[in-house]
């Protein structure tokens, strides 16, 4: 991979994460993991899908951007983030992407999430 690509991917990929900081505490690491799995899944990507893969996480970067200003501004109201996938793009999907988006989708609507997020306790002494 040219160093420009590998350098467009790991700036992309610290946006994303430091993006992920305006999530809830259960979302952001939901996201977190999901993102580094993505991109580790990626790595050996062909050039096309490699393209493809990067245009769709920038614009997913875009949207929880403007998402996240959104939210600061209207800080009276509850925190509203994701979008509607439109059927289109669902068709476009491979039936293993499909899957994952099901497994995200009940892992993000489940009511007992599977992270536990809790502040660092002070050692006892």
């Amino acid at each position: 991979m040219p160093a420009a690509h590998v350098s467009r991917v790991r700036a992309l990929y610290r946006r994303v994460l430091l993006l992920h900081r305006a999530l809830p505490p259960d979302l952001k690491a939901l996201g977190d993991q999901y993102v580094k799995d993505e991109f580790r899944r990626h790595k050996t990507a062909g050039a096309a899908e490699a393209q493809r893969f990067l245009q769709e996480w920038e614009a997913y970067a875009a949207v929880l951007w403007q998402q996240a200003n959104e939210n600061r501004q209207n800080s009276t109201e509850k925190a509203c983030f994701g979008a509607v996938l439109p059927e289109e793009k669902l068709n476009d999907f491979r039936d293993e992407q499909i899957g994952q988006l099901q497994e995200l989708m009940q892992e993000a609507t489940k009511p007992s999430r599977q992270f536990s997020i809790t502040e660092p306790r002070k050692p006892k002494f």
